[in-house]
Order: C-alpha cells, then structure tokens, then sequence
C-alpha cells in the first residue's frame, strides 16, 4: 500500500521558513498519474487544504492564505513531495499533513484524498 512520511517541521519564529519533505512509497506503485496534497489542521479546527500538485505535469494549486508564500514542488528521483513556507505567521501554526489522490486530480477538500501520512507539527511564535 502507499505510504506517506512527513518530515520537516519544528518551531520558528514568524517570518521564518521551514520546508516539509513528504517520501512516498510502495511497492509496485507508480505515482505519476498521482495527486499530491498537503493539508493543516489545528487543534478544534477542520482539516483544510495547503496546497496540491499533479505528478507528472507539476500543476499546482494554493489555498488563498498561503499564496505567494508557499510553493509545493515534487522530486522523481526520491519520490518526494515538498512544501517549501516562507513568511510563516504564526496562523500557520498546525499539524501539517500530506497526501495522495489516485485519480490525480488536484482536489481541494481532504475527502478526496485516499492516504495520509501521520502529519508533522509546525509552530510558528508571534
């Protein structure tokens, strides 16, 4: 089955930058007609989209609180999906989560996605 592993998070202070790294594998899958999204979720808050891309084709989309201050980009070769966040505010704070759409279209709603890593923690200090 697909897994996803996030990594990269930590504690920053607003204006900052941090980048999550998210590895996906499987044995005996391919991932190019994939979608890969990342999503936040903070405490008492419902899980909402970051940001997607197309595999192959690199096509992104971006919430609007993130636009311009975020940029998801993918690597082939490690199979790897990347959120790079610059001028963090401490909104941003969340559980940062990533994800995968077998159909590969780039959907904005966490329902659409079909597996999940475990998420990793990005908390930004005001």
């Amino acid at each position: 089955q697909v897994q996803l592993v996030e990594s990269g998070g930590g504690l920053v202070q607003a204006g900052g930058s941090l980048r999550l790294s998210c590895a996906a594998s499987g044995r005996g899958r391919t991932f190019s007609s994939y979608a890969m999204g990342w999503f936040r979720q903070a405490p008492g808050k419902e899980r909402e989209f970051v940001a997607a891309i197309n595999w192959s084709g690199g096509i992104t989309h971006y919430a609007d609180a993130v636009k311009g201050r975020f940029t998801i980009s993918r690597d082939y070769a490690k199979n790897t999906v990347y959120l790079q966040m610059n001028n963090l505010k401490y909104e941003d704070t969340a559980v940062y989560y990533c994800a995968v759409r077998f159909n590969g279209y780039l959907g904005r709603s966490a329902y659409e996605y079909d597996y999940w890593g475990q998420g990793t923690q990005v908390t930004v200090s005001s």
